[in-house]
């Protein structure tokens, strides 16, 4: 659309991110966060509305519709305030930023997030989502007692800024690390104490799938030989699969679940969850051997590539949960609708999908889902497996085609180095157990174009990509997600040149977040200009903490590399943290990852010899967590797999802390000196 057609442009149509250019023609004046914002802000002496949001953001769109698309509201902000909007996923910095704030001032969160701050950006007022009544009266009162005496909105941003300095403050923990199961052990007894035994996951709404957690869990499951704690992960990851919070038809999951049962989810579908999912449920058909979690993989992996990819092979970020301004619309299904698209097949469909039960949502739609596995369902048709998906499958082409007639919600078409890095390492692990190798050329193309568009000649790394265009510095989660996709790479090829480039990112990293004092990385580099505080990414939530990322890939690199240096950094990081797993586990899950590698054997498994790439394949058939594997044809460079090549053979050294077995040739007898 021309400029001319629009009643109002600002200055968010120059930028580059959908969530930015939803607001470009709205009556706000709005900014995007730019020193020219600052400025006009301390040189008119106003207030600062900081407004964060995301493209996929159903609240966002409302608040946009009802205030900021309404010109007498917009007359009021723009009279009395310097109104800066933030895409979240682009400035991850400036909203943990004034998350704090407002959760230090509210006890709650969320988007969309409006912060208000003196001129000099040090928060005074927040919330979350207000309506418009509310929202003009904060307006007038905020703006109108600034003027009057600003003394005490500064006396309350200095209280409220040193607050959010405080609130993550890690001191370092100069005792010597004691790593204990024990912790471990208590961490996951009050942790089960949430568990929902009947739907899974935690026992209360929103349900939000928390991939890291099912991770932690399944690898604690496995390695301490837990039976509850697996059960409690295989209902987890079955409910999710089965419920509406997966997409039946199309695959890919959706954000959270509304209520207990997985069944209403908030619709939109973001990339770092279905990255992630991807590697979880590799995992854990790795372990259970499921037919649903291959089919969950595969279909989530087919959506990727349909709805998200570019074909460059960047990934865009999410989908909207709206179209035509409902929520979920685009997923929904009428009897009628399925019925007239079914035939003959509706009365199985109509069971298998529970349409008109379970399934009855609201105004008559139906959200697809599933409450027995495709196996149980297939007996009870007398159809073998096989017979009963090639069924399922002819159905699920005829919706999903139908589907696609229908308006679609919006695309969030912005790339994020870190979001991508994190399905990297889904697509490579679901390489590793699935040996389809399309998956493994996704995951290539994906790290080739993180090479190419987003590395800078210093080594460091851009943080987001459209159309050409890279202008945001590289965060820590940018780093060190990349960092592990990079050496999950070199697992499943062998290729030197992953394990090279997570090694040169981790030094650029040491050398521009790394905090001497306490032993743990700051989110932004030194070279970013500061906010009000330079704040450290600790708690695991949907996304793993940036820090917890960066121990788990310098503990490997310590591994791989033989470099203690490395190694000592990671179990720095881990002591200072540790005490705090007990008191809160999910958010913590990821730091527990590493934690079980200083409590449980870790091998390094070297395959030196022509048949490495047989060998390699066939260790992944067994789901053993607790080791890293590496190897070449030939002699290498590498420190664990130097003088070990012997000419026509091919060699599996299982190696603890650099101690070796004796070699075997055949699989099985390695997987013998682990599971010893």
């Amino acid at each position: 659309m021309a400029h001319s057609e629009h009643k109002h442009t600002n200055r968010l149509a120059q930028e580059s991110s959908p969530y930015l250019l939803q607001h470009a023609h709205n009556p706000v004046d709005w900014f995007p966060w730019s020193d020219e914002a600052l400025a006009k802000a301390k040189k008119e002496n106003k207030l600062i509305l900081v407004s964060v949001g995301y493209s996929a953001c159903h609240w966002c769109h409302v608040m946009e519709h009802e205030s900021f698309e309404d010109s007498a509201v917009a007359k009021i902000m723009n009279d009395n305030f310097i109104c800066i909007k933030v895409d979240r996923e682009e400035r991850p910095d400036i909203d943990q930023v004034y998350m704090t704030a407002v959760q230090l001032m509210t006890r709650q969160g969320g988007w969309p997030l409006n912060c208000f701050t003196l001129p000099d950006g040090r928060p005074i007022y927040g919330g979350t989502y207000f309506q418009k009544g509310t929202w003009i009266k904060i307006l007038e009162s905020l703006s109108s007692g600034y003027r009057e005496d600003s003394s005490k909105y500064i006396e309350y941003a200095e209280k409220l800024t040193e607050g959010i300095i405080q609130s993550e403050v890690i001191e370092i923990n100069s005792a010597p690390p004691q790593f204990t199961k024990t912790i471990l052990d208590e961490m996951v007894s009050n942790w089960t104490k949430s568990f929902d035994s009947k739907e899974g996951g935690p026992n209360h709404a929103p349900k939000f799938p928390l991939p890291n957690n099912y991770d932690f869990l399944l690898q604690y499951g496995h390695l301490s030989a837990d039976a509850e704690v697996l059960k409690h992960v295989e209902l987890s990851l079955n409910k999710m699969a089965m419920g509406g919070i997966y997409d039946q038809i199309g695959g890919g999951f959706a954000r959270y679940s509304t209520d207990v049962l997985w069944k209403v989810p908030h619709f939109e579908k973001m990339l770092y969850d279905n990255g992630q999912l991807i590697e979880l449920y590799s995992s854990a058909y790795q372990k259970f051997k499921s037919p649903l979690y291959k089919r969950t993989v595969y279909q989530t992996i087919a959506f990727l590539e349909r709805e998200l990819t570019h074909e460059n092979g960047a990934f865009y970020s999410a989908l909207d949960a709206d179209s035509e301004g409902e929520e979920g619309k685009f997923y929904v299904w009428t009897k009628e609708e399925l019925e007239g698209l079914t035939g003959e097949d509706y009365e199985w469909v109509k069971s298998y999908y529970n349409v008109g039960k379970k399934g009855l949502w609201e105004h008559g739609n139906n959200i697809l889902l599933m409450d027995e596995s495709l196996e149980d369902f297939a007996k009870k048709l007398n159809l073998s497996n096989e017979e009963f998906e090639g069924r399922l499958n002819d159905i699920n082409r005829t919706l999903l085609a139908r589907r696609s007639k229908r308006i679609r919600p919006g695309l969030d078409d912005k790339t994020l180095t870190s979001w991508n890095a994190i399905t990297i390492k889904g697509l490579a692990k679901a390489f590793e157990v699935f040996k389809d190798e399309k998956f493994l050329d996704m995951a290539i193309k994906n790290a080739n174009f993180i090479l190419q568009h987003q590395k800078k000649k210093d080594g460091g790394l851009f943080h987001n990509y459209k159309e050409g265009r890279s202008n945001i510095n590289g965060y820590l989660e940018d780093y060190c997600f990349t960092i592990e996709a990079y050496l999950k790479l070199y697992e499943v090829t062998f290729n030197s040149k992953w394990l090279d480039e997570a090694k040169e990112m981790a030094d650029y990293t040491i050398e521009h977040f790394y905090n001497p004092q306490n032993g743990m990385f700051y989110f932004t580099s030194d070279e970013d200009k500061a906010l009000i505080t330079r704040k450290m990414e600790v708690n695991d939530n949907v996304i793993p903490a940036s820090n917890s990322s960066l121990a788990k890939g310098l503990f490997l690199l310590g591994k791989y590399f033989d470099n203690r240096a490395y190694e000592n950094m990671a179990i720095t990081m881990l002591n200072n943290m540790s005490s705090q797993f007990v008191g809160y586990p999910s958010g913590y899950s990821n730091w527990g990852i590493l934690y079980l590698s200083q409590v449980h054997p870790f091998y390094e498994v070297a395959i030196v010899g022509q048949d490495w790439s047989a060998k390699s394949a066939s260790f992944s058939e067994k789901y053993i967590p607790n080791k890293i594997l590496l190897g070449s044809a030939k002699s290498s460079q590498i420190p664990l797999l130097q003088d070990k090549y012997v000419e026509g053979e091919t060699y599996i050294y299982v190696c603890e802390n650099k101690a070796c077995q004796l070699p075997v040739t055949k699989v099985q007898d390695a997987i013998k000196q682990i599971l010893k």
